[in-house]
């Protein structure tokens, strides 16, 4: 039997192949997975993954943006 915690951990939540094609709306600067999120290296946003859907609205980037900034004490 195999333990559904483990296949949940090692899935990726979206598939490569979206992840290939997404972009920061605001930007447009290709997107990468970190952790639950997929991140902007150009302008900082962080979009979540919602039921292994990206919520790939500029406001919901701006406020994973806001809340890692206050979690790591970096100035935006």
């Amino acid at each position: 039997m195999v333990d559904s915690a483990l296949i949940e951990e090692n899935a990726m939540p979206i598939s490569q192949d979206l992840l290939d094609i997404l972009a920061c709306p605001a930007c447009k600067t290709p997107v990468k997975l970190e952790g639950d999120e997929l991140t902007c290296a150009s302008c900082g946003r962080r979009y979540p993954i919602r039921n292994d859907i990206p919520v790939m609205l500029i406001e919901e980037g701006d406020k994973g943006r806001e809340a890692y900034q206050k979690s790591t004490g970096a100035a935006g």
